[in-house]
């Protein structure tokens, strides 16, 4: 069939706004609790800047280099720019709205944020009391005249313009020049700031510390009178381009890189509303902004900071989603040790259901077994204070030969893994810095352990970070298992990232990005066959992204060919579902809800043999051309069932899941079906695990 390119696919970007603003629908929500509806707009504040800094970033580099060229879907950079920045101002408008109405609502529960002119005469006195102490002498007024140039302004940090003049007037007033000045707001203090309540009453009140700064900003200029004091932000291009075939040295080149970021090209200015002429037009000269990418801001810029403000308040549990303490997987419960068990069957973990502790465990309890002879290790991104590192020390330190690939170009956490990776050589550990144009986002642990006259090799493969803070905020999955295939591939996989073998033909994996892509081709290829003849043909896949054109139109072809197709795409999705002759046979559905749903599993039916897979990679072109990718298939058919029950469950949703029309916009999922919310475990459904273990509460 003949169909345009704009007709097949939904831009990239454009989708990803989709996917942000159904986050800010929970935030909209009024079934959500209110505090997490907080939590919610912070999260599409962070989606944004993070947005901006790369996505528009990369636009913006396009268009001043004079790329015009229109990409699959149909847009030049020039023009999606303008659509983004349109789309971008209605999103910011409608969060800044909800944010008014949280706010009502949250006075009505005893809590409030409020002005300096509204707190009575001993909170005023408490308020000056703690900027001469605590603020003051943190704060540096910048000055901006022939001798003073214009400050470097860090990205995405709170600043105050301020538009000076002289307290000596010399002549009249509309004679007199202006001169500015600029202050950054310390992010190192408390941005909502406690007032102290009157007595006996247990109402909390806050003061941002903006606000604080504004009302004393006369202080810092003294000889001065200030004419107008006003918020704004700048995002700059945060993405790094180091040069990794030219470098001798890659650590030092991402360190290089990260010095650079500071002085990315400024991508976004967010101005308060009401901004003084002098102070807006002084950035728009200094900043260069070469796109109308300035927002004005009818309220406080930065939404950020409510995220650790909704979760500091104390005794507010009743505002929050009910408290769910991971479970420790059943599997292990009856043993102190999780090899054995591993000797006898594979065992899958889901988080946050169950707790990351057990892979802690599997690698404490490797670290300081005398048997176990190798561990090696991939690390994307780590928690603060991780436990796996400490273990991977006194492992190294102890004589094991331990291994970790250390991905030093994870975005965002380039200094802390560069931290991290020094921290393992100084113990003993042989570590690799990820390969030259790739990025190590593969999930997998390899223990290789003595046992009488053999080896046998322990391996855990996953689809999210090694990382206890993010395992308690994302849905993941994990096999933990001593399949001999797996263990052979895991060696195999370990030695191709540290050394110079050759990629191999796999038992078991599917490697990006030399053959996940083929293989998963061959799986659909096979699936075009079976309902070709009439046999089972089916597949069920369950991902972040889906933005790939060559694994769009393979999905096309095999719902022409009658493949029934369910997709499970929480963010950006580049497909059209529903379209006459090309997509009839495919479903989308997004699943936005308390948890991040991070998971990535495929399955299909085989004609009748089910195969049921998981995997690190979304279906985008980055992770499966430009990353070490892993795709891990599911032998255990006890296990091959809990995933089958998991993505049933997903598609069954209809609280939180949202369908994808043929033209690229999201509706909620109404069904005359039992209410069933997927992550809560709603409704009479399979359970994960079979003996009636329970992962979580029926809420």
């Amino acid at each position: 069939m003949n169909v345009s390119s704009a007709k097949k696919y939904i831009n990239r970007d454009l989708s990803w706004l989709e996917f942000n603003r159904r986050v800010l629908e929970e935030a909209v929500d009024p079934g959500t609790p209110l505090l997490e509806r907080f939590q919610f707009l912070s999260i599409v504040q962070s989606n944004l800047d993070e947005f901006m800094s790369v996505r528009v970033a990369g636009l913006q580099a396009q268009s001043k280099a004079g790329y015009t060229k229109t990409d699959f879907t149909g847009y030049t950079p020039q023009g999606l720019i303008k659509r983004l920045m349109k789309r971008t101002a209605m999103m910011v408008k409608e969060q800044y709205r909800t944010y008014r109405e949280l706010l009502k609502l949250l006075a009505k529960e005893g809590v409030s944020l409020t002005t300096f002119r509204d707190l009575h005469g001993d909170q005023k006195d408490a308020m000056t009391a703690y900027f001469n102490e605590i603020v003051y002498p943190v704060l540096t007024p910048m000055a901006v005249d022939q001798s003073r140039p214009f400050p470097l302004l860090h990205s995405k940090e709170l600043y105050l313009a301020v538009v000076l003049k002289q307290e000596e007037r010399r002549g009249s007033e509309e004679d007199e020049e202006s001169v500015c000045a600029i202050v950054q707001v310390p992010s190192i203090l408390s941005r909502a700031v406690p007032v102290p309540g009157r007595r006996n009453s247990r109402k909390l009140s806050y003061l941002l510390l903006e606000d604080l700064i504004k009302e004393h900003i006369g202080l810092l200029f003294s000889g001065f009178r200030t004419e107008a004091v006003h918020a704004f932000r700048v995002t700059r291009n945060s993405d790094l381009t180091p040069n990794e075939e030219g470098s001798e040295d890659l650590l030092q080149e991402i360190e290089k890189e990260l010095r650079r970021r500071r002085r990315g090209l400024p991508v976004r200015l967010e101005i308060e509303k009401g901004m003084h002429g002098d102070a807006l037009e002084l950035l728009r000269d200094e900043l260069e902004l070469e796109y109308d990418t300035s927002d004005e801001i009818d309220g406080p810029l930065d939404l950020g900071f409510l995220s650790k403000f909704a979760g500091s308040l104390p005794n507010y549990e009743h505002l929050r989603y009910p408290k769910q303490e991971p479970v420790y997987p059943v599997e292990f419960e009856e043993t102190d040790d999780i090899l054995p068990v591993l000797r006898e069957k594979d065992v899958f973990v889901y988080h946050p259901y169950e707790s990351f502790e057990v892979v802690n465990d599997f690698i404490l309890e490797a670290a300081d077994d005398p048997n176990v002879l190798a561990i090696k290790m991939t690390l994307y991104r780590v928690s603060v204070n991780s436990v796996l590192i400490q273990a991977l020390a006194r492992a190294a330190e102890s004589g094991k030969q331990v291994t970790v690939v250390v991905e030093i170009k994870a975005r965002f956490d380039e200094a802390r893994n560069i931290a991290w990776a020094r921290q393992l050589e100084k113990a003993g550990c042989h570590v690799v810095y990820g390969l030259v144009g790739l990025k190590t986002h593969a999930k997998i642990t390899l223990v290789v352990r003595r046992e009488a006259d053999t080896l046998r090799r322990y391996v855990h493969v996953g689809t999210g970070n090694y990382n206890e803070n993010t395992a308690r905020l994302y849905t993941d999955a994990g096999l933990f298992t001593s399949h001999p295939d797996i263990g052979a591939d895991a060696t195999a996989l370990f030695n191709e990232m540290t050394g110079y073998s050759a990629p191999r033909l796999w038992s078991a994996f599917a490697v990006a990005p030399v053959s996940l892509r083929p293989r998963l081709f061959e799986l659909i290829d096979a699936e075009i066959e079976h309902a070709k003849a009439g046999r089972p043909a089916r597949v069920i896949a369950k991902m972040n992204s889906l933005s790939n054109q060559s694994m769009i139109d393979k999905l096309y072809e095999a719902s022409q060919a009658g493949v029934k197709i369910e997709l499970i795409v929480r963010g950006v999705c580049c497909l059209r579902p529903g379209v006459p002759g090309l997509s009839e046979n495919i479903r989308v559905i997004s699943i936005v809800d308390r948890y991040l749903e991070h998971a990535r599993i495929l399955a299909v039916a085989g004609g009748g043999d089910e195969q049921v897979y998981i995997s690190s990679a979304d279906w985008m072109t980055r992770n499966l051309s430009r990353r070490v990718e892993l795709m891990c298939p599911v032998y255990d058919p006890g296990i091959r069932l809990m995933l089958m029950n998991l993505l049933q469950m997903n598609l069954r949703d209809n609280q939180k899941a949202r369908e994808l029309s043929s033209t690229g916009s999201y509706a909620k999922v109404t069904s005359a079906e039992e209410p069933l919310r997927s992550q809560f475990l709603a409704g009479d459904i399979p359970l994960w695990k079979s003996a009636g273990a329970v992962l979580a509460s029926r809420k």
